[in-house]
């Protein structure tokens, strides 16, 4: 995932409906590398209402009050886990100052081929090649592979939601699946 994302309405909803993380080597035992986790809202087991109640109302309330939502990664850039390194901490403090400062309101973005995500191209006092993570790993084909792997975590965990949630919740999932080929995108 790249280290930060505008999302919108749709994508914001389906990424706290999925409640994404990684277990990593340190925090649970027997995990040698990240393990994809998810729960629903960040806090599946206290949630009274279906998921989908409180990402459309997320989504609504976003619509309304005329906000922004972005998607801060925190976790490895530049490769697998035990080849990459965790995304510097001072980057990530610049990331979040540019956004409540209002310096990414106007920014360039891009779409990720393969989340969907809009990603900056520029932020000042961030290396521009670390915004695209496919541009600090060794190999872009295993970067590649990666993305699409995690994108296929993604769907399956949210077919538990889907018969429940609205077209645009679930259009805001990755774009691309396991079924795809990415020649064309990269």
């Amino acid at each position: 995932m790249p280290p930060v994302s505008k999302l919108t309405p749709g994508q914001a909803a389906y990424h706290f409906i999925s409640g994404y993380t990684a277990k990593v080597a340190g925090t649970e035992a027997g995990i040698s590398e990240p393990v994809p986790s998810f729960s629903a809202c960040f806090g599946e087991p206290f949630m009274p209402l279906h998921p989908t109640y409180y990402a459309e109302m997320l989504s609504r309330k976003m619509l309304e009050a005329g906000v922004n939502v972005w998607l801060i990664n925190t976790g490895w850039s530049g490769g697998s886990y035990g080849e990459g390194k965790r995304i510097k901490l001072s980057y990530t403090r610049r990331m979040i100052s540019a956004i409540l400062e209002g310096e990414l309101d106007q920014v360039n973005l891009e779409q990720h081929p393969i989340f969907g995500l809009y990603v900056p191209v520029a932020i000042p006092g961030i290396p521009e090649e670390i915004l695209d993570p496919i541009n600090v790993w060794s190999s872009s084909r295993a970067y590649i592979s990666k993305c699409i792997s995690l994108a296929h975590y993604f769907h399956i965990n949210f077919e538990k939601f889907a018969s429940q949630a609205s077209q645009h919740i679930i259009e805001g999932g990755p774009l691309i699946d396991q079924h795809h080929h990415l020649e064309e995108h990269f």
